[in-house]
């Protein structure tokens, strides 16, 4: 039983390392103590009763089990808390695992009474963590070891249970129990009526697609502060532990970090250190547990893994989930001059899907312009700009040039018409549907700001990824990118960007660059 913890911690007391000893001649009577008075050893053996997958240990889940062991003793004696925890972690590092599902259990076979409000953005996340837990209580392997801790026959959904202590009076006799505390679990939105929590466990309560809107945003903010802030069994002890990947400056996190509270402990762990997110490790001190290489978790999060991720996240989305630093990209966000220019494709190349991408303007020697861009894919991963058409046309005039583009292609090919928002954007992109009959077009409607929506495919031209053809359009076309997004037009761009998008759509575009730079 011993091989499934981590003996060669630094982090163990001697008190522990005497209770491990004795549990390496008595394991039954020892194993019971051990991982009771340890989170981090508790997850560890109790983990194959959560994963088929091998648990590997790393120096950040023992740091925040420490961390989530203070919380739990502080309210588990009813001491007025110090601080909320707000963690900031990278997904994929098994925060959820940690802080969702194996720490309320930890804290039952503590603490049989204590009740749990735990909370994500979707519904269908919010009842996986609260079914991981159940099922971990319900597992012969826990049972033996904790056999006085059960769940409520009449009270076991999953999306709220409660616990309940047992105690055998009489061999023989079905035992008596006391009712003890659960687990509420829901998502952000949904109404909490007649539940009041000890600890609260807001886990990413906002999605990356959400945080993109300010509507998102703001009922993610809007649910802590009138709906959470709430639930609590005793206002000076139910203790907030929150825990997320960063997504936006006004996300859930910086939110809170924004009203200046002093009994608020962040805890934020980066996934690297070298790319400038060093300044942003709290505490300060824990920067030494870094790998040489400025890696939090290599074995989870090692640089080919964070360049995947890069690729396809972008500069903004890597800078926040990765990074713990979400801030909008400025100005220079292409690199222009990682552009190469051919003069023409080669026989050999290996074009895997085209598209035209059209960003439409109403204006006539004024305004915005309207911009289409012809964009290919290879089988390397790299893509290809053959050709832009830009102009301020007239409606009828723009319309011919859209379809004379069309007829001209001999190869086959999708066109994609960007829908504006509303009633008149939905007509002018049926009306181009229609010029266009023959062809296969469809209406995109995307969402998000012009920013966010370049990030994905600035990440590619920075990485050399992004080849011209050679033509006149080129020194227009560059110098635009090179603005962007501070620059007067964004065209050429949100064409542009649409275009890569539909193209590379949520498949993972190869990385031919080094993210170590």
């Amino acid at each position: 039983m011993l091989k499934q913890i981590d003996t060669n911690t630094t982090q163990l007391p001697p008190k522990t390392k005497e209770t491990l000893k004795g549990a390496l001649n008595d394991p039954t009577r020892s194993m019971r103590a051990l991982v009771k008075g340890n989170l981090f050893f508790f997850m560890q053996y109790f983990w194959d009763t959560y994963s088929d997958e091998p648990f590997h240990t790393n120096w950040h889940i023992e740091k925040i089990c420490k961390e989530l062991e203070e919380v739990a003793h502080r309210v588990g004696v009813r001491k007025t808390k110090i601080h909320d925890l707000i963690i900031n972690v990278p997904p994929g590092t098994t925060k959820t695992a940690t802080v969702s599902i194996m720490f309320p259990i930890w804290c039952w076979v503590n603490w049989y009474w204590m009740k749990f409000i735990a909370t994500s953005h979707s519904d269908k996340l919010a009842l996986e963590s609260a079914e991981y837990s159940r099922e971990i209580v319900r597992s012969e392997k826990f049972q033996a070891m904790f056999p006085e801790i059960g769940i409520k026959d009449d009270k076991d959904t999953k999306s709220n249970f409660r616990v309940i202590e047992k105690s055998i009076r009489h061999i023989g006799r079905a035992p008596s129990y006391k009712i003890g505390g659960g687990r509420l679990s829901t998502s952000v939105g949904a109404r909490i009526t007649g539940f009041h929590a000890h600890i609260i466990i807001p886990d990413d309560i906002i999605d990356p697609r959400r945080a993109l809107s300010e509507v998102g945003i703001k009922e993610a903010n809007n649910y802590l502060d009138q709906t959470l802030s709430t639930r609590k069994v005793d206002a000076n002890v139910t203790t907030m532990v929150m825990i997320m990947q960063r997504l936006h400056q006004d996300d859930p996190t910086g939110h809170i970090l924004n009203k200046k509270k002093e009994n608020i402990r962040h805890i934020c762990l980066p996934g690297e250190i070298i790319n400038n997110y060093k300044q942003f490790v709290k505490p300060q001190e824990w920067i030494k547990h870094y790998t040489k290489d400025g890696l939090l978790d290599p074995i989870r999060k090692g640089w080919k893994v964070l360049e995947e991720h890069e690729a396809d996240l972008g500069q903004y989305g890597y800078a926040g989930q990765i990074g713990q630093n979400p801030t909008p990209p400025g100005g220079g966000m292409f690199k222009v001059d990682r552009m190469p220019i051919i003069d023409h494709l080669s026989s050999e190349t290996n074009i895997v899907r085209t598209v035209w991408y059209w960003d439409k303007a109403g204006s006539t020697n004024a305004g915005a312009y309207t911009a289409g861009v012809k964009m290919s894919i290879m089988r390397d991963g790299r893509c290809i700009v053959q050709n832009v058409v830009r102009g301020q046309w007239a409606a009828e005039d723009r319309e011919a040039i859209l379809k004379s583009n069309a007829d001209a292609e001999h190869l086959p090919h999708h066109i994609y018409i960007e829908q504006e928002p509303g009633s008149g954007g939905k007509e002018s992109a049926e009306a181009t549907i229609r010029n266009l009959a023959g062809h296969a077009v469809y209406a995109d409607r995307p969402t998000g700001d012009k920013t966010y929506r370049a990030d994905p495919f600035s990440v590619q031209v920075n990485l050399g990824n992004v080849v011209l053809i050679k033509g006149d359009w080129n020194v227009k076309y560059k110098e635009e990118l090179a603005l962007f997004p501070n620059g007067t037009y964004k065209d050429q761009v949100d064409a542009s960007s649409g275009a890569f998008n539909k193209l590379s759509g949520k498949r993972q575009v190869r990385v031919l660059g080094n993210r170590r730079r």
